[in-house]
C-alpha cells in the first residue's frame, strides 16, 4: 500500500505543474519567431576586380566599400537590385577588405570579406614596368621574386578598365624558361587605363599575385619629331620640324620639344657650346613648330637634333638624327685667337725693351773702328802705319811726280 500511496501522491502535486507548462506554451506559440540573416556569399573575382554576393528578394543593397592601407576606404553607393561593384582601379596585393551593408526586415547589415594575397612572401614578381613606343607598341618586363621557387611560372593579363576587356600576354620574353617580359602590339586601339596581374604558379608552394593599374600617357616614349629642315639667310637660320605620331594624336600645343645645336664633330655627350633650347608647340602653327637660331655668315658648319615630351610631365623621348646646316667655312678658333694674341703681346714687350734700352738705358755696344781708335784729336792721319791695300801703288806715283817737279825748278 505504500507505494502505491506514493505514485498517487506524486501525480496529485504534479498535475498543477503539468498544466501551468502548458497553458504557457500555448501563450508563447501566438508570437513571432525571430529571423536570422542569411550569409550574402561575398566574393571577389582578382581578374575582372567585381565584387559579387546573393541577392533575395528580402534584402535591399545598399553599399559596398573598398578599404586598403594604401586608399582607405572607399565607397559605392548602390541602386535599385544592384548584387555587385566593381574596384578597378585600386591595387590588391597588398591585401585590402571589403563590405557590403544591405537592408533587411530587422534593418540594415553589414557583411564583410577581407581578400589576401595567398602564397608565399616575396614570391611575387617585382621589379614590373611597362613603356608604350612607336605609338602602337607596348613593352612589360619584372623579375623573378626573392623566395619564388625555382619552377615558378608568371603570366600577365592585361584588362582595359573603360572597354571591359581582357586578355593574356600574346608573346612573352624569357630567362631560363621563366616568362619575365611581355611585347604587346595595338596600343592606339587601347583606352588610357590598363590594369596588369602577374599571377604564378609552382608545384613546390604557392605564388603570390602582383597587381597594377596604369594610365598609358604616363609612360609613353614620344619618338622624336620629323622632316626637319633649316633655312638660312645673312644672319640667322629657320630650324622647322612636325610633331611626331604618338598613341593618341594630340594637338601641338600639347607638345614641348628641345633642341640640341652643336658645331660639326662635337659628340652629344660633351657640354655644348650652344645651352639647349625648349620651344613649346604651343606656338606653332597646326602640326608645325620652328626656332630662329642667330647665326651671322660667313658659318661653320652646324648640327641640330631635336626630341619631344608632353608639355605636361616633360618625359623626354629620343632625340632626332642630326641635321647639318651651314657654309662649311670655318670662323677662327678661339684658341688659335688666344695664341695669336699672346704672340703679339710678346713681340710688342721685345720692341718696347729694345726702344727703351737704345734712348733711355745702356747704350747699344758698336763694333770698334780701328782706324780711328787712336787718332789725335786734330784727325790728322800718320800715313806710315797705313798699310795700303793690295793693286795699284796710285798714291806713291802722286808723290814722285810731285818731287820730280820741285828737283827741275831748282836747276
Amino acid at each position: 500500500m505504500a507505494p502505491l500511496l506514493r505514485a498517487v501522491l506524486v501525480l496529485v502535486l504534479l498535475d498543477p505543474v503539468l498544466l501551468l507548462i502548458r497553458e504557457q506554451q500555448q501563450d508563447l506559440s501566438g508570437l513571432p519567431t525571430a529571423e536570422t540573416t542569411p550569409s550574402l556569399n561575398m566574393h571577389y573575382d582578382l581578374r575582372t576586380k567585381n565584387l559579387t554576393w546573393n541577392c533575395r528578394e528580402n534584402i535591399t543593397s545598399l553599399e559596398c566599400r573598398f578599404i586598403s592601407e594604401e586608399t582607405g576606404p572607399v565607397r559605392r553607393k548602390l541602386q535599385g537590385g544592384q548584387c555587385h561593384c566593381v574596384f578597378e582601379k585600386y591595387r590588391l596585393h597588398r591585401g585590402v577588405e571589403f563590405t557590403v551593408t544591405v537592408n533587411t526586415s530587422q534593418g540594415p547589415v553589414t557583411e564583410k570579406l577581407v581578400f589576401t594575397n595567398p602564397g608565399g612572401e616575396n614570391t611575387a614578381a617585382q621589379k614590373f614596368s611597362c613603356f608604350v613606343y612607336d605609338a602602337d607598341f607596348l613593352n612589360c618586363s619584372w623579375e623573378r621574386g626573392r623566395a619564388a621557387p625555382a619552377d615558378v611560372q608568371y603570366s600577365l593579363y592585361i584588362r582595359d578598365i573603360w572597354l571591359r576587356q581582357e586578355w593574356e600576354c600574346p608573346r612573352y620574353v624569357q630567362d631560363a624558361g621563366t616568362h619575365v617580359g611581355c611585347h604587346l602590339r595595338g596600343v592606339s586601339r587601347l583606352t588610357s587605363w590598363l590594369s596588369f596581374l602577374v599571377t604564378g604558379s609552382s608545384r613546390e608552394r604557392g605564388v603570390q599575385f602582383f597587381d597594377v593599374v596604369i594610365l598609358l600617357k604616363t609612360i609613353e616614349r614620344y619618338n622624336p619629331p620629323t622632316n626637319i629642315t633649316v633655312h638660312c639667310n645673312e644672319s640667322h637660320c629657320l630650324i622647322s620640324w612636325l610633331k611626331p605620331r604618338t598613341r593618341l594624336n594630340p594637338s601641338n600645343w600639347e607638345f614641348q620639344y628641345e633642341l640640341d645645336i652643336r658645331r660639326q664633330g662635337e659628340a652629344l655627350s660633351d657640354a655644348p657650346l650652344f645651352p639647349r633650347v625648349e620651344v613649346s608647340g604651343l606656338y606653332g602653327r597646326g602640326d608645325h613648330s620652328w626656332y630662329i637660331f642667330p647665326s651671322p655668315q660667313p658659318r661653320p658648319k652646324h648640327t641640330v637634333q631635336i626630341r619631344a615630351a608632353d608639355s605636361r610631365l616633360l618625359q623626354w623621348g629620343a632625340w632626332s638624327r642630326p641635321v647639318e646646316f651651314g657654309s662649311g667655312e670655318q670662323e677662327g678658333s678661339p684658341v688659335y685667337m688666344y695664341v695669336l694674341v699672346v704672340l703679339g703681346t710678346l713681340i710688342c714687350v721685345l720692341v718696347f725693351v729694345c726702344l727703351f734700352k737704345r734712348f733711355l738705358g745702356t747704350p747699344i755696344p758698336q763694333v770698334k773702328d780701328k782706324l780711328t781708335a787712336n787718332h789725335p784729336a786734330d784727325d790728322q792721319i800718320i800715313w806710315e802705319k797705313f798699310t795700303p791695300p793690295a793693286g795699284k801703288g796710285n798714291h806713291e806715283e802722286v808723290l814722285t811726280v810731285e818731287e820730280v817737279r820741285n828737283l827741275k825748278a831748282g836747276v
